[in-house]
């Protein structure tokens, strides 16, 4: 038997979980967007949108940017800001991937598992002139095609058979003629990554890029925690060469640099 009181939790569940609808809705509009576009995605009553976006305008999250278009506010991305800079992790990984970035004039990057994904937690790109890459805090790659993401799965995965779990059943998107799509030859890899302790990744995200990663350990006997990688332009600083700073990035990352050899 359901209580008024049970009724009336539920109510507010569902209320609070339209809230953040409409707020994740938003993260993906920088521009802003109409509450007739919100309702058209959301597949929601116009009325039930707006009640949502006044919630939110009440304490910052949203903003009305011009008549009837909405983004994101600024208390949004204060708080958003502070937590992540704030983050354990960051104020350890950031010096890191400043070292790394500086050291070889090429971006270095602190990435996560998330299922089948990675997900960057953090990016430094190189000194002004030098080509940057497009990807971006919070973006995420298929982890089968990037040197952190092999890295990772090769700690996560025990057999074939649990990588063909986690990836599943559809072919794996060939992005450029580089890109590793035979789960046989995948897992092959990974146990390569496991063996060596570190990943690359030859060209096989991005046509002219190629990149190495080490794991992160918070402290030492631990898991790793994520890993990070040095991603750099083939022309300018090919695989073969970037292979041989192993040592030197592994040592970087551990706290301290060290000769490569």
């Amino acid at each position: 038997m359901v209580t008024p009181e049970a009724g009336r939790d539920e109510s507010r569940v569902v209320g609070a979980d339209r809230v953040l609808a409409v707020l994740i809705e938003l993260g993906g509009h920088p521009q802003g967007t109409t509450l007739d576009e919100l309702a058209q995605v959301m597949r929601s009553p116009k009325p039930t949108v707006h009640r949502a976006l006044t919630s939110l305008r009440k304490v910052g999250l949203a903003t009305q940017i011009r008549r009837g278009t909405y983004a994101l506010g600024d208390e949004f991305f204060r708080l958003a800001f502070r937590n992540f800079a704030e983050r354990p992790e960051t104020m350890l990984i950031t010096p890191i991937l400043e070292e790394l970035s500086q050291r070889y004039g090429e971006t270095a990057h602190y990435a996560v598992l998330d299922g089948a994904e990675v997900v960057y937690r953090a990016k430094t790109d190189p000194p002004g002139g030098a080509v940057r890459l497009t990807s971006v805090v919070g973006g995420r790659n298929p982890a089968y095609r990037t040197a952190v993401g092999k890295l990772l799965l090769s700690r996560h995965v025990d057999s074939e058979a649990e990588l063909r779990e986690l990836l599943g059943t559809e072919p794996l998107d060939e992005r450029t003629p580089q890109t590793i799509t035979d789960m046989g030859r995948l897992w092959s890899e990974l146990q390569l990554v496991r063996e060596r302790g570190f990943a690359v990744d030859d060209q096989e995200n991005e046509v002219g890029v190629n990149c190495v990663a080490v794991p992160v350990y918070p402290v030492p006997g631990a898991a790793a925690s994520g890993a990070v990688s040095v991603s750099a332009l083939a022309f300018r600083l090919p695989l073969a060469d970037l292979v041989q700073e192993v040592p030197t990035i592994i040592g970087i990352v551990e706290g301290g640099p060290r000769t490569a050899g």
